[in-house]
């Protein structure tokens, strides 16, 4: 008799694969206390907290929106300076690949913006979940509506943060061209008063922790509003049934690939990060930026890996970046109607085709940016300072096994829409 639908092999399988995870699951585990031992933790200086604290206050009283900045006078040449940032800041936002690249250049150019790597990264799976609605799985578990919404809310997530963070990049970049403070121009572009006297702190001491820290404490704030609390992303998305699925579709999750490809072991397909608990808590996803950002920058193996795969691998949006093997961006062959099972324990059968994992472009058409709702988040120090106080290395990051039972585990959720005859549209 046929398994037509291999379950039964799927069963015999079942106590090797538990065996293959639980050894995966050492090994994670393993790896990631050899890493911890070379770990530099980041840490906060207290003293420049303080001062940033003093400046804070001072401004409680008068923020509440962004034309609370007092508006300085501008030479012709910042006047031409600020276009030039708009022009070139709408120039890039144009999708998530455009942004993601403009991150990559930035920090390669000047590495002590560390928020820019960090930025990079999370924008690149960003576009690896935006693509995923288009991919191999989700279309047999989504209708075309809850995609469309779910693309919406990535897509002005990722469009919101950069149009807010990118301007105060270009002024640093501008300011270090310059060779003079330009962060008194902050805001012509709506930034919020919280982050003038991080950057005016920055120029003179250049401390990486302390601005990559205020820039995820207001990105975060920044999208609260905007995006997290939206009735229509609230209605739409974040309550809805379907989103319970974002734990297999990734979306709270972020991988960082740190495979160097400097030996033959380290050329199979590594991966780090971590798991977000709750999207719609703003201490939490500012904790788990923070978690994200003192593991890339606090442990060497993986700041070694990802710089090489962010200098080395250009982001199309497509899973086929980082597990080319695992991943491709062209379909060979139509979808057939009826899926067939690809893989065994995370990794192909054997003759399987690879995961179809589109490109950004053939996937979404460019999604114009709607101007962002008015006002600053920033109302008084205390709550922005309770984020300032450490910056803990998580634990277990390693993730190479996790993220394979993950796709399992997504597959089978297919298979088993398939078999109660429920599909996407």
């Amino acid at each position: 008799m046929k398994d037509s639908g291999g379950w039964l092999g799927r069963l015999l399988a079942m106590p090797i694969a538990a065996f293959g995870y639980a050894i995966g699951k050492w090994k994670a585990m393993s790896d990631s206390e050899r890493m911890l031992e070379s770990a530099e933790p980041l840490g906060l200086p207290q003293a420049s907290v303080m001062k940033l604290a003093h400046a804070w206050s001072k401004l409680g009283a008068e923020a509440g929106a962004a034309g609370s900045w007092d508006k300085p006078e501008l030479k012709p040449d910042e006047s031409m300076l600020i276009e030039r940032i708009r022009l070139e800041t709408a120039e890039h936002n144009r999708n998530n690949v455009t942004r993601t690249e403009a991150y990559r250049t930035l920090y390669f150019q000047y590495p002590e913006l560390h928020w820019a790597l960090l930025a990079h990264m999370v924008s690149r799976n960003g576009g690896w979940n935006m693509t995923d609605l288009r991919g191999e799985w989700l279309p047999r578990l989504l209708t075309e509506k809850q995609r469309k919404d779910v693309f919406l809310l990535l897509e002005r997530s990722n469009a919101l943060i950069f149009q807010d963070a990118y301007p105060q990049l270009l002024l640093y970049h501008w300011s270090r061209r310059l060779d003079r403070n330009l962060f008194h121009l902050l805001p012509s572009f709506g930034v919020s008063v919280f982050m003038g006297p991080v950057w005016r702190m920055f120029w003179h001491e250049r401390n990486s922790p302390l601005l990559t820290v205020a820039l995820i404490v207001n990105e975060q704030h920044y999208i609260e509003r905007r995006v997290v609390r939206n009735d229509y992303f609230k209605e739409r998305v974040l309550k809805t049934l379907f989103f319970g699925l974002q734990s297999l579709m990734q979306l709270n999750g972020v991988i960082f690939p740190y495979g160097s490809g400097k030996t033959e072991e380290e050329r199979e397909l590594r991966l780090s990060g971590l798991i977000l608990e709750s999207f719609e808590n703003l201490s939490e996803r500012i904790a788990f930026g923070k978690s994200l950002y003192a593991m890339l920058f606090g442990i060497p193996r993986i700041l070694e890996g990802v710089r090489s795969f962010a200098a080395a691998v250009k982001h199309t949006g497509s899973r086929s970046d980082y597990a080319p093997l695992l991943f491709q961006a062209i379909r060979h062959e139509p979808p057939r109607r009826v899926y067939k099972e690809k893989l065994l324990g995370g990794h192909l059968k054997k003759g399987a085709a690879p995961i179809y994992s589109p490109r950004l472009p053939d996937a979404w058409k460019d999604h114009p940016v709607d101007p962002p709702e008015q006002g600053d988040w920033f109302t008084g120090s205390a709550e922005a300072l309770s984020h300032f106080r450490e910056l803990p290395l998580p634990s277990i990051f390693e993730i190479t096994n996790e993220y394979g039972l993950m796709l399992n585990k997504l597959e089978l959720a297919v298979l088993a829409a398939q078999r109660q005859g429920k599909r996407g549209r």
